[in-house]
């Protein structure tokens, strides 16, 4: 186990390398030059830097743009992501206030979407082609079917049409008023959690199936054994490989998700501060938002392969 989590871990360097680069030149890429943009802004037009040059040189951006990159790089590696161009203030401090907000909005997504569809799943699986079985299958469609932006609009929205309420969105930090928090944050989590339940239910129901199908689920309940134990010991550990492996592919599209969520419901996390980067072209920041963003999502493929080993007997990390 050791030696193949340790060469796993030495394959994610490359694989940031090239994801780094594509990165820091594509962002680059975004139309519309932030020199233009500084150059409207009174503030900047005091300090002095009244022409493009001036202020191109004070930003570093008059060199190459490899030349960027390979400075931009050493700094990374010793833990400095730049400053920001707007606020001159480090990327790092930036990226850190906000990522407590993204990361636990991720997560409570996943847990309540990961509650809602293993259950359903495993059970309109058992019970095919019954009510219950119609029922599950129905909420699938229908979760698929409704965008989160949409959902999370109207959440906002009608309430406060119809009630005068609006969901809260002074967010508490966790540690310090975890009731607090979590209403913040329940709202948000609920509505991107229901669309990635709906995939993850009809993964669940069709793997199961898949499982109960095979002989030794046969020789099972030939044996006289119980329904709980049938399902629960033989067939679900078998079918959750699968699962496990979509939970890894909906990681990125969970922070695509919490980027929209996050300007719905005006929460300061990481989409929020992306998309004010974006508008301002605030290079380092978005530059460091996806790479922080790349790290954990290969972090958590790496784990879901190392649940492999824990669901399969047969699955070995000895070469």
């Amino acid at each position: 186990m050791g030696t193949y989590l340790l060469r796993r871990l030495l394959a994610l360097i490359p694989t940031l390398i090239v994801a780094s680069i594509i990165v820091f030149g594509v962002v680059r890429l975004i139309p519309g030059d932030v020199l233009d943009l500084m150059l409207t802004e009174n503030d900047y037009a005091s300090t002095g830097h009244d022409t493009r040059a001036e202020l191109e040189q004070a930003l570093g951006l008059d060199k190459p743009i490899y030349m960027q990159y390979l400075s931009w790089a050493g700094n990374a590696l010793q833990g400095d992501l730049g400053d920001s161009l707007w606020r001159n203030t480090p990327v790092t401090r930036e990226i850190g206030d906000r990522m407590p907000v993204t990361l636990q909005l991720g997560i409570f997504s996943l847990i309540i979407a990961l509650t809602i569809a293993i259950p359903i799943g495993i059970y309109s699986a058992v019970r095919q082609e019954t009510l219950g079985d119609n029922v599950g299958r129905t909420f699938s469609i229908v979760a698929l079917a409704i965008p989160n932006f949409w959902l999370g609009t109207m959440v906002v929205i009608l309430p406060s049409m119809w009630w005068g309420w609006s969901p809260p969105n002074d967010i508490v930090p966790f540690f310090e008023d975890p009731i607090e928090n979590l209403k913040v944050l329940l709202l948000p989590s609920l509505v991107l959690g229901a669309s990635l339940s709906a995939v993850v239910m009809r993964m669940t129901r069709t793997m199961m199936l898949e499982v109960l199908r095979q002989d030794y689920i046969r020789t099972a309940w030939a044996k006289g054994l119980p329904e709980r134990t049938v399902v629960i010991r033989h067939a679900v550990k078998n079918a959750l490989i699968p699962v496990i492996t979509l939970i890894g592919i909906l990681v990125p599209i969970l922070f695509g998700g919490t980027v929209i969520i996050e300007q719905i419901f005006r929460l300061p996390g990481l989409g929020e501060l992306l998309l004010q980067s974006v508008n301002t072209r605030d290079y380092p920041i978005i530059t460091g938002i996806f790479l922080i963003t790349g790290v954990v999502v290969m972090l958590v493929n790496l784990l879901v392969d190392m649940c492999y080993g824990l669901l399969d007997p047969k699955v070995r990390y000895d070469s």
